[in-house]
């Protein structure tokens, strides 16, 4: 089985990815860090120097290889759901488990920042989540409320996988 954690920046996406893998005993996988490891450059310079499409291009190929890696968890970057073709692969080699947090949250844990190419002035993260927030909904198989601390978070996903395996 492959879980895919899905949902907008700062959702934790990454932390509680590693607390999830650890209590099945699965590999844990950051999809944006092996698009780093295997373009050799970060996702800022990526974006910087060749632009959005061409950093979904390497997602959507970094994708197809870690979803022949099962078991494992996978955190995925935020705007994996963009791409039809991603949603498709996301639902038919795994499950899908969408961090919903709400925007105050959201805002706590993320400020515009060079770090992150696409949320560099206020309002862009709720733009984003405006954008994105249905695609996540529409096909993740469970919800998890990621706004609380990432073990509990961890701990409800791991409840929710089990109710419905």
């Amino acid at each position: 089985m492959i879980v895919y954690l899905v949902g907008m920046p700062g959702s934790g996406k990454s932390t509680v990815g590693r607390e999830v893998a650890g209590r099945l005993g699965m590999p844990f996988v950051d999809l944006d860090g092996e698009i780093e490891r295997r373009h050799g450059s970060t996702v800022p310079e990526i974006f910087a120097d060749e632009g959005e499409a061409a950093f979904r291009a390497l997602e959507a190929r970094a994708l197809v290889e870690v979803s022949r890696h099962d078991p494992s968890v996978v955190a995925c970057g935020g705007g994996v759901v963009l791409e039809p073709a991603n949603r498709i692969a996301l639902r038919n080699t795994g499950t899908c488990v969408y961090l919903d947090v709400p925007l105050d949250v959201l805002e706590d844990r993320v400020r515009p920042a060079v770090e992150r190419p696409l949320i560099r002035a206020e309002g862009d993260l709720e733009r984003l989540l405006a954008e994105r927030e249905g695609l996540y909904r529409e096909f993740a198989a469970h919800v998890v409320d990621g706004s609380g601390p990432p073990g509990e978070v961890a701990d409800a996903i791991v409840e929710e996988l089990r109710w419905s395996a």
